[in-house]
């Protein structure tokens, strides 16, 4: 709890330093976390750097700040070039598992070891993702892990990073980049990251077909994967399924067969 609240307080001082009533964009830079915690006499972590990822990727913004974005919208905290950001106005910020979609069960191929000594949430799901061929089973492409977290800087942006990267070619020989954000159980997955692996592929690979998937665990053997595109509107969910690990003698014959009607 005093973890939490150091951070809120030192998130909430940032914000009303530079916010003005009605803004939709509010800039700030790395270097003032510090500033502020000294002039409010709080003791930063050693990587000071999570005060802003907690905000980006695990926890909500305090209450006074969420009461100032505009009608209908939320703040994301986007990058805004190397070691600067902004707060910015957004339709949605954070993507949920749909809680009526059908599951599909899929014999679990993760080695035991990798379940036994597998070391967070996220490296759990990264590797029965890879395991299971999830990424290939989803989009009907072959896929290969290219890299895990992949470190780059994108103009812009400054420096970004995807969970892992996959690259596909399908049956007529086309090539894909295919970026995944995992998530854990009590993480959150947001709009900022798949905008930021957009970025990332238009700059790196510009000749690939782009596919950005976004990964969540549901329970431990229940992972939801969303497929992403860029609209006018912005960030839109173009394909969600849920996948069940089971074993071999837990998927039926008619289950099996009631696959077969299933409609995309």
């Amino acid at each position: 709890m005093k973890h939490d609240n150091r951070y809120k307080q030192i998130i909430e001082k940032i914000f009303f330093d530079h916010y003005k009533e009605g803004d939709n964009e509010v800039p700030f830079e790395r270097v003032e976390i510090e500033t502020v915690a000294k002039t409010l006499k709080i003791k930063l972590p050693k990587n000071i750097g999570d005060i802003i990822y907690t905000f980006r990727y695990r926890s909500v913004l305090p209450e006074s700040i969420v009461l100032k974005a505009p009608k209908g919208m939320e703040w994301v905290i986007r990058p805004d070039g190397q070691s600067k950001y902004k707060f910015v106005s957004a339709i949605f910020a954070n993507i949920h598992p749909s809680e009526i979609l059908s599951e599909t069960k899929v014999p679990n191929a993760t080695p035991g070891i990798i379940e036994t000594y597998a070391l967070s949430d996220e490296q759990a799901l990264l590797a029965k993702i890879r395991y299971n061929r999830l990424i290939d089973i989803f989009t009907g492409i072959t896929c290969y892990s290219l890299q895990s977290h992949l470190r780059s800087n994108v103009r812009s942006l400054g420096q970004i990073e995807t969970d892992e990267m996959y690259v596909g070619i399908d049956k007529k020989g086309v090539h894909y980049v295919i970026p995944v954000q995992a998530k854990g159980l009590n993480d959150k997955l947001g709009i900022v990251q798949i905008e930021q692996d957009i970025a990332l592929c238009e700059d790196k690979f510009p000749n690939l077909i782009a596919k950005p998937i976004g990964a969540q665990f549901i329970s431990n053997d229940l992972i939801a994967l969303f497929e992403f595109e860029m609209t006018e509107k912005g960030i839109s969910v173009a394909s969600e399924k849920h996948y069940r690990l089971v074993n071999p003698d837990q998927l039926s014959q008619k289950e099996l067969l009631s696959y077969r009607s299933r409609t995309e």
